[in-house]
């Protein structure tokens, strides 16, 4: 077994962003003994995801729900609970402080970590200006993990850009996600704030979400090793 897997799968999150169960079942075969964190989000959970998701849980393997709540106090509470007892171990909001709050509350004692969504990474500046908000992305963020840490969710999810910041504001207990994480020579798609994992890693991130250079591998366990093996050196 290459040495980075023990070392370091428990901080690689690879998405399962494909449209059916079947899929997600044959990309966690590969993956075996490579991977021990899933992503699950939308495109999945809506095609029987969440069954899926409930049975990688009840095996013991992690697996992050990318909900991305975000609504009134109650209905996110209510929601957090259903999902911590679904036994998933991350579960994402979107950073607003009301929402924060209610989740983190919801949350205590389950063992489900709340993440708290600051800027996503497929959008810049222009994006921001276009959606109304006065801050680019990095003034966002900041803002925003100070927000998380005063809230108590366990964790904030920003582009590797802006992990070193966040690491300075949240300190060295709070998990800080990565998505947007691209190997050298990756093409990036649809994200516009993205980084290698070394620098990820360098940069003070605790996990890294990875998904299309994954994925879309002609070996995808070689893929996945490739990555770990890059953040065991950094």
């Amino acid at each position: 077994m290459n040495a980075a897997v023990p070392v370091m799968k428990e901080k690689l999150i690879v998405g399962l962003d494909v449209s059916t169960v079947a899929e997600a079942e044959e990309i966690v075969r590969e993956l075996d003994g490579a991977a021990g964190f899933y992503k699950i989000g939308y495109q999945l959970a809506f095609a029987g995801g969440l069954d899926f998701a409930r049975e990688l849980a009840s095996g013991g393997t992690k697996v992050f729900l990318d909900m991305k709540l975000l609504d009134i106090d109650n209905t996110v509470a209510k929601g957090v609970e259903s999902i911590a007892s679904m036994g998933m171990s991350m579960l994402t909001v979107h950073a607003y402080p009301r929402v924060m709050r209610a989740a983190a509350e919801a949350a205590k004692g389950s063992g489900l970590t709340i993440l708290a969504v600051s800027v996503l990474t497929s959008m810049d500046a222009r994006d921001m200006e276009e959606a109304g908000y006065r801050d680019d992305p990095a003034a966002l963020v900041v803002r925003r993990a100070g927000q998380a840490r005063e809230a108590g969710v366990g964790g904030i999810v920003c582009s590797a850009a802006e992990v070193k910041a966040v690491r300075g504001i949240v300190g060295a207990d709070m998990a800080v996600v990565t998505p947007g994480i691209r190997p050298a020579g990756a093409a990036h798609g649809d994200q516009k704030r993205v980084t290698t994992p070394a620098d990820a890693i360098r940069a003070g991130a605790s996990h890294l979400v990875v998904a299309r250079p994954i994925l879309g591998a002609v070996d995808r366990r070689k893929a996945a090793l490739s990555i770990l093996a890059e953040m065991q050196n950094a």
